[in-house]
């Protein structure tokens, strides 16, 4: 039987348009292959003194061998440019203020906000006063970068996506991915400081101490001092604004809370001395919190090259794309890894002008001139846009409601940014290594190390202000030419440091470090609640005098809810007789609570999501008005910027129940709570689920994903993590979120690499056609480990001259 003729031509018009489609499909992956990097073969270069190879594993860990520093800097910068380019350009964008050129006006906030610090007028300048060696060493990396991003056959696909194109790397550009640094890691300092000015206005200094406590209970600083602040007296009557109700329009904050706040705070690190371990050799290990994008932060690789006295160095460890050192890692002799130290790094100046001195303002003792500077900001799609920049000898001026702020911040520094660290590469004992720290140009960290030998310390590396008076006052606004504004940083000598402690083991958590002398030296810029920290520290103790790798890498994975089962506790309570009769669903919620508690953050419990929800619902009913509030000077301005520990004032409040601290409209305490978790039934209930089906499986689940993803959601599938339920919640070791937590893990015995373990989410690639693209995150997802070093080669790219 024939085919009618429209028959006929309707089949052909089929068959067409499909081969157009499988056409195009084809083209597009054709162009997405033409970008993967070179994984095997020769690379020719002028730049080479001699030759390297890059060694690949079947994650695609690479072990780079070659015989001169400066060689495998170069070849460094070639394959990160090859495997992360649009990372890295993203990066150095964020901080410089140039992220409108790639995405048009949505940015521009955003660049507005970063342009204010000038980092790449800042960058410049620290690129020609750089010393000699260091120069050399990053004009390296920075060649070998341009060569690399030069040989793909096609631009990376994210440039066809945003039809853009890749712009060549500068000098200055490293220096930038370094800065973009101190955002994400001290971003919280200035809106800490709106926060807390607003609170010491409206609040008399008794009611300040205790809503804002310097420490808690669950402190447990490093040098053994007592904690003390955690017992400040609640006094008779709270502020003027507390029981505050939020706005209408600020409905939606106990969930953006609850999803949000108690996740986005971390980094664990620790070392246990060899007097307590297997080996007799220091244990180390980290895991660094961060919010997570595909690529991962991190990319790991090993370096090896002979040192100064001929013999082979071999380095293990993480660099950050755009730089050429290995920040974290271990080589041979020492290991070392960081934390966030939340020390108090910036200062709001609140600056004097006067009609009769038009522009000058006067921020410390004498009236100055204040500076201008055009700022140009490229926008895809639309005109530049021009803003303004006012600058003092103090910082640049920023306008908060009717008040301008120098703002002070030691990203500004001289000294805050380096290439200091490639020192550790070299170093073989712990009091060299806390020397090389105190030195270091980077956002002010917990540096903790170990050595072969057994020996243990910790220090801070990065720059620390130097203050005509130290306490509490700087962490607030300060007024023009206060004692409290910093001037100039501390020189090494005067950091503090504990070497060897009795106990044998040191541990940092984002928590206060110490409590006796030089903790005034750091200073409080949001120090977390200090119960990861305790219960980390516990952990570490239990593992008693015969520890290993594999038990120490256990420790990070601790997702016992130690905190949160007071909170459980308090809920029930609330939850007497006669509450259970007055509201049909508090008895369903008890059962749960009494009979479903894990004692963990496990992805199957529900009474561990439900008491979190109640935390958080308490949260809201305390402070959501005042949020609002503080949200009109800086959208996140909140009680959880001002205080991160508000946990334990909530805590003490409901344990104690002062009469004149009772939020208006309850009759009681046990009335509030219960409102708080009528607030978390409602809310289940309103979404059309369950209180039986809220695990925390169904909330903790992994959203990990390609940044640009977010404007091309049909590529998501494509470019994303597998939606895996994770166990682990803030206040334990194993932190854990949607898009923020343990950005690796490692634990290592420094000369002992072969035992070393790790793990990292994503995979090395930034390319999703790469087999790295997801290799290993699996084995995180899964809390498993792989072996730190690259195990054997499955590629080999070797460069030459």
């Amino acid at each position: 039987m024939r085919l009618g003729g429209w028959k006929k031509w309707t089949l052909w018009t089929v068959v067409g348009l499909l081969s157009l489609l499988a056409a195009a499909a084809f083209g597009v992956w054709l162009f997405l292959r033409a970008s993967l990097p070179q994984l095997d073969g020769t690379v020719r270069s002028v730049s080479m003194n001699g030759p390297v190879t890059v060694e690949r594993d079947a994650r695609g860990a690479p072990l780079i061998r070659g015989a001169n520093r400066h060689d495998i800097a170069y070849v460094t910068g070639y394959i990160h440019a090859q495997e992360r380019f649009f990372q890295m350009d993203l990066l150095r964008r964020s901080a410089a203020g140039e992220l409108s050129e790639l995405f048009g006006e949505k940015a521009l906030p955003l660049d507005r906000t970063h342009r204010l610090h000038r980092f790449r007028a800042r960058a410049e300048r620290a690129i020609n006063a750089m010393p000699p060696e260091d120069r050399q060493l990053l004009d390296r990396y920075v060649s070998g970068v341009n060569d690399g991003i030069g040989a793909l056959d096609a631009r990376p696909f994210e440039y066809a996506l945003t039809g853009t194109r890749p712009r060549a790397w500068m000098a200055a550009d490293s220096l930038l991915v370094a800065w973009a640094m101190f955002f994400d890691l001290q971003d919280n300092l200035e809106r800490r400081e709106l926060a807390r000015g607003w609170l010491r206005e409206h609040s008399t200094a008794e009611q300040l101490n205790f809503l804002l406590p310097e420490s808690t209970r669950w402190d447990v600083p490093l040098d053994g001092a007592p904690a003390g602040a955690a017992a400040v007296p609640i006094p008779a009557t709270a502020p003027e604004w507390w029981g505050m109700r939020a706005p209408a329009k600020h409905a939606g904050v106990f969930a953006f809370a609850a999803r949000e706040y108690a996740d986005a705070v971390g980094s664990n690190n620790f070392a246990i001395a060899g007097s307590r371990t297997s080996t007799g050799g220091a244990i180390v290990s980290n895991d660094m919190h961060l919010g997570i994008n595909l690529p991962n932060t991190w990319y790991r690789l090993a370096l090896q090259y002979p040192g100064e006295d001929g013999r082979d160095r071999r380095v293990v460890g993480l660099t950050l794309p755009g730089t050429p050192l290995v920040l974290v890692g271990s080589n041979g002799h020492i290991a070392w890894g960081f934390t966030n130290s939340y020390g108090d790094y910036l200062d709001l100046v609140a600056v004097e002008s006067s009609p009769e001195r038009p522009g000058q303002v006067r921020a410390r003792d004498e009236w100055e001139d204040v500076s201008a500077t055009e700022e140009l900001i490229l926008v895809k799609d639309a005109p530049p846009h021009r803003m303004i920049v006012r600058e003092t000898s103090v910082g640049p001026l920023r306008v908060v409601g009717n008040r301008t702020f120098a703002l002070h911040w030691t990203a500004h520094a001289p000294n805050a940014l380096n290439f200091n660290a490639q020192w550790l590469e070299a170093i073989e004992t712990v009091e060299g290594a806390l020397a090389v720290a105190n030195t270091m140009g980077v956002p002010a960290q917990n540096f903790v190390v170990g050595d072969s030998s057994g020996s243990i310390g910790w220090t801070i590396a990065g720059a620390l202000p130097r203050r005509g008076q130290y306490g509490i006052g700087s962490t607030f606004p300060l007024a023009a030419g206060d004692p409290h504004i910093w001037q100039g940083t501390l020189e090494p000598a005067e950091y503090p440091r504990i070497v060897d402690p009795a106990a044998g083991q040191i541990s940092t958590a984002n928590s206060r470090q110490l409590a006796g002398p030089g903790s005034e030296l750091i200073g409080d810029g949001g120090f977390d609640l200090g119960a990861r920290h305790s219960q980390l520290r516990s952990s570490l103790l239990a593992l008693g005098a015969k520890a290993d790798t594999g038990s120490a890498y256990g420790v990070m994975l601790d997702d016992r809810a130690l905190y949160l089962a007071a909170w459980r506790e308090r809920a029930l309570r609330a939850l007497d007789g006669d509450a259970l009769r007055r509201h049909p669903h508090r008895a369903q919620l008890k059962a749960i609570l009494k009979s479903g508690w894990t004692g963990r953050a496990s992805t199957d419990s529900v009474a561990y999501r439900l008491t979190r929800e109640y935390m958080w619902a308490v949260h809201a009913l305390l402070f959501d008005g005042v949020d609002a509030e503080l949200a009109r000077l800086e959208q996140k301005a909140g009680v959880t910027a001002a205080n991160p520990r508000w946990g334990a004032v909530a805590a003490r409040l409901l344990d104690e129940q002062p009469a004149g601290w009772l939020p208006p409209g309850y009759a009681s305490w046990q009335e509030f709570s219960l409102a708080a978790l009528d607030k978390v039934i409602r809310d289940r209930l309103t979404s059309g689920k369950t209180l039986a089906s809220a695990t925390w499986g169904e909330r903790n689940t992994l959203a990990i994903a390609h940044p640009i993803s977010g404007a091309l959601p049909q590529l998501r599938p494509w470019l994303a993590v597998p939606a895996d339920q994770l166990p682990g919640d803030g206040n334990m070791p194993r932190v854990a979120g949607p898009k923020f937590g343990q950005s690796e893990r490692f634990t290592v015995t420094p000369g002992k690499e072969e035992q070393g373990v790790f793990s990292m989410p994503g995979g090395q690639s930034g390319h999703p056609l790469s087999p790295y693209f997801l290799s290993g995150h699996r084995d995180w997802a899964q809390g498993k480990s792989v072996p730190l070093l690259p195990g054997p080669a499955r590629h080999t790219l070797t460069f030459t001259r």
